[in-house]
């Protein structure tokens, strides 16, 4: 189960992350609440995950899966670069994280 909490961690993360765009500095009230509610269910998330699960480990892989959906999400919502090497780039987090959990 602590892998589901934070694969859903991570995802939430990506929603804050990409929720903070939309806020713009805090001033817009629903984006603002929904990207705060993302933040706190991500850490609550997380830190359900790591009663079992070596804090390197939940940590690397929680903030990859944020780095790499935030990523994912600029190219498609926001026109972000997708030049080879950023994808190359993102693509070598993935591998990280894969190894992460084969290795845990």
């Amino acid at each position: 189960m602590s892998w589901t909490y934070l694969f859903l961690a991570g995802l939430m993360e990506v929603g804050w992350a990409v929720g903070l765009k939309y806020t713009d500095g805090f001033s817009r009230l629903w984006p603002s609440v929904w990207t705060v509610l993302a933040m706190v269910l991500s850490l609550f998330l997380l830190g359900q995950s790591l009663k079992s699960l070596p804090v390197g480990t939940a940590y690397a892989v929680w903030t990859g899966i944020g780095a790499v959906g935030a990523a994912v999400l600029g190219i498609i919502l926001f026109g972000d670069s997708r030049s080879v090497l950023r994808l190359a780039s993102i693509g070598l987090i993935v591998a990280g994280i894969a190894g992460l959990r084969i290795s845990a």
